[in-house]
């Protein structure tokens, strides 16, 4: 191969989905001249499965990543069908934004964005080795199937399912990446092989796309979209007021004797998938096995994009053969005449241990070599973009030789999810839930930005526009805040706390108050007036800030005592095997992981409370 210099850049980015748009996008805003390498210009930030953003915990990562000045939040507002709000009916803690997207305007806007940044080249090709220099210990370019080399000082690997993709039907299977796009097979895993990296295989999947004009959607429950909800971003002012159904249906019994009667045929059954599938996304003939006292499995019909008859059928995602499909698909209420435009298939791919990453996202064993995104063993478009953002800045704060961005689990469900994937691992595609969460009642998705747009702005990626809007959040939460405070006099409320069965009180109660009994301050503010100027979205953080008040003390006090911990620093030459006292396994899995402070390696499974009291004295010595 006749090698020749593509370019020299500060830093290369390996992939353009959402992990690779959101790393290229922070780098080269963070003034790096950055190169984005992808397979397909025509794949970029191209939604492979669902056609939605958000969902439960991972709405609050989006609204994180845009809190940090990234992008994805201001994208899906843009390409918005329709936007609800998840959990209604449960506590704030776990209520979560879900949008439904138009595809490939999706891609388009998102494309659009990147080739108008400055300071980012975007070049269609294979990456196939990264180089190191001789020590093998620092990244100094990246090597092109055609033999370009791109020279640089780091690399962000956010390969997605295409690294050695394969796409599985019954007993059809070839080499492919998702919707037919070519996969990375030109030699990238034994590089990273070579790099020292452990290689596993993953798999995901996706459900048939149906002609919407073969279904009969009289005969189904419609679900409409929420027009009174805040955006994704904060930078955008509302959501769309005309917005596009979703329909709900059921599968049955003949769709579940369809699928018993043909589980020979399946890949996942059969032992052609040797790939770890996701746990909380099952098949939906895992799900006839695994669940099988059930009678029916919740299905939804989703557009795919406002330019397409293309019907995406959430929850009935498999890997049986196109002749199963057929027949199964038109067993359910309202598809009984459907037509398959896209069969469903299952895809693997390879990933590495994400235990070998720092904090940062960098690899423990190269210099400037990060990884983001589902090759970290991670599914969802969402925690890719999460990661992406963190690979870029840090690996731009490192050029700029300063403190790396790392969120910890207060901080953020980034934080969670970053800390669970560098501290404890992940046997099978890891996915974000709230229950992950210690502290979820604190990192609600109406409060990202109080937490977060500091810490971004610092990291030099908010922008001017960006931190505007947050400083005048922040004056209207102080403001509602004091006026939270304000005392009523007992015959003011008198009417509104008999309405809730309340006596009149003795002595003057204040707003909060109020909203801890229950009332909401909608009708507080209709009795007793005030907070003029103050948007609806402050008033609900003001109103969910009142009403936990108790837990959020309460779970202030653990974050407090937690920081004790992560603020107490482990060198990174440590040598844990010859620490005497430490139990045998504690020793091999510190020194595997090699934690930053003790508050990580509090949480590697397999290290007691006797063993970080061991190391807090060996630490004291």
């Amino acid at each position: 191969m006749n090698k020749f210099i593509e370019g020299q850049f500060d830093a290369v980015v390996i992939g353009a989905g959402h992990a690779g748009c959101e790393s290229a996008l922070a780098l080269a805003r963070t003034g790096k001249k950055t190169a984005m390498l992808t397979l397909n210009l025509d794949s970029i930030a191209f939604m492979a499965c669902n056609p939605s953003i958000g969902g439960t915990a991972k709405g609050q990562i989006v609204r994180e990543i845009d809190a940090l000045g990234g992008e994805m939040g201001i994208n899906a507002d843009k390409a918005l069908l329709q936007i609800r709000m998840l959990n209604r009916g449960k506590g704030a803690a776990v209520q979560s934004l879900r949008g439904q997207e138009d595809k490939n305007y999706y891609h388009t806007v998102m494309k659009q964005t990147l080739e108008n940044t400055p300071n980012l080249k975007i070049l269609q090709g294979e990456a196939i080795e990264i180089l190191t220099d001789e020590s093998g210990s620092k990244v100094t370019g990246v090597l092109t199937s055609f033999g370009g080399v791109l020279e640089c000082k780091a690399v962000i690997v956010a390969t997605g399912v295409y690294l050695n993709g394969s796409v599985i039907a019954g007993e059809w299977k070839q080499n492919s990446g998702p919707n037919g796009f070519q996969a990375s097979n030109g030699g990238l895993t034994e590089n990273l092989i070579k790099h020292g990296f452990k290689v596993r295989r993953f798999k995901t999947g996706t459900p048939a796309r149906v002609d919407a004009r073969t279904i009969d959607f009289s005969v189904l429950d419609i679900q409409d979209g929420e027009t009174d909800i805040y955006p994704f971003s904060f930078l955008s002012e509302r959501v769309p007021q005309k917005q596009r159904p979703c329909y709900l249906t059921y599968t049955n019994e003949n769709t579940h004797d369809i699928i018993k009667a043909n589980l020979h045929r399946s890949p996942l059954y059969g032992g052609l998938i040797k790939g770890t599938g996701p746990r909380y996304c099952p098949s939906i003939e895992d799900k006839v096995v695994r669940f099988s006292d059930k009678e029916r499995h919740q299905l939804f019909l989703e557009p795919e994009g406002a330019d397409t008859n293309e019907i995406y059928v959430q929850g009935m995602s498999t890997s049986l053969p196109h002749d199963v499909q057929k027949a199964m698909y038109r067993t359910v209420k309202g598809l009984e005449n459907c037509e398959i435009m896209r069969y469903a298939y299952a895809i693997e791919y390879d990933c590495i241990d994400s235990l070998d990453l720092y904090p940062t996202l960098e690899y423990k064993k190269i210099e400037g070599l990060y990884t983001a995104g589902q090759i970290n063993g991670t599914s969802g478009y969402e925690e890719a973009a999460a990661q992406g953002l963190i690979a870029g800045l840090n690996a731009s704060l490192k050029m700029d030789n300063k403190e790396p961005l790392i969120l910890s689990r207060d901080d953020g469900y980034i934080g969670v999810l970053i800390d669970d994937l560098v501290t404890k691992g992940t046997n099978e595609p890891y996915r974000m839930m709230t229950s992950r969460a210690e502290y979820r009642i604190v990192l609600r998705q109406d409060n990202p930005d109080f937490r977060l747009t500091e810490k971004g702005r610092k990291a030099g990626l908010v922008t001017d526009e960006r931190y505007g809007v947050y400083l005048k959040r922040v004056e209207e939460y102080k403001k509602a805040s004091e006026e939270m405070q304000i005392t009523a006099k007992p015959k003011e409320v008198e009417d509104l706390l008999s309405k809730y069965a309340y006596q009149k009180p003795q002595s003057g109660i204040s707003r909060a108050d109020l909203v801890r009994r229950g009332i909401p301050l909608s009708e507080i503010i209709e009795t007793l007036g005030g907070f003029e100027g103050i948007s609806k979205e402050i008033l609900d953080t003001v109103e969910i800030d009142a009403k936990y008040s108790g837990y959020l003390e309460k779970g202030l006090e653990q974050i407090e005592k937690a920081k004790r911990l992560e603020q107490k620093k482990i060198p990174g030459d440590i040598d844990y095997l010859s620490i005497g006292g430490l139990r045998l396994e504690a020793r091999q899995k510190l020194d595997k992981i090699r934690p930053t402070s003790l508050g990580q390696a509090s949480r590697i499974s397999g290290v007691s409370p006797a063993d970080i009291a061991v190391l807090m004295v060996y630490l004291t010595k």
